[in-house]
């Protein structure tokens, strides 16, 4: 833990929070209640972004297709 102090102007409202300039997490006036740190989401790849929004079954559908199509326009050597 460590004590940072900032400066607002004398005519501005100090915030509830800021960014601390010494290490980035919210920092506040009261000591005994300081801000919680954010909620890091880990790292999602696309393919979890596209499994959200996709059933299993709707996925083996849209690759059986991609398939299929490749497949028709493949020429002979």
């Amino acid at each position: 833990m460590h004590e940072t102090r900032p400066s607002f102007a004398s005519d501005a409202a100090v915030p509830e929070t800021w960014d601390c300039p010494r290490c980035g997490l919210p920092a506040g006036q009261d000591e005994a209640a300081p801000p919680a740190p954010p909620r890091n989401e880990p790292y999602k790849t696309h393919l979890a972004y596209v499994k959200e929004r996709r059933s299993d079954k709707d996925g083996k559908a849209i690759l059986e297709e991609a398939l299929e199509r490749l497949r028709a326009n493949k020429s002979p050597w």
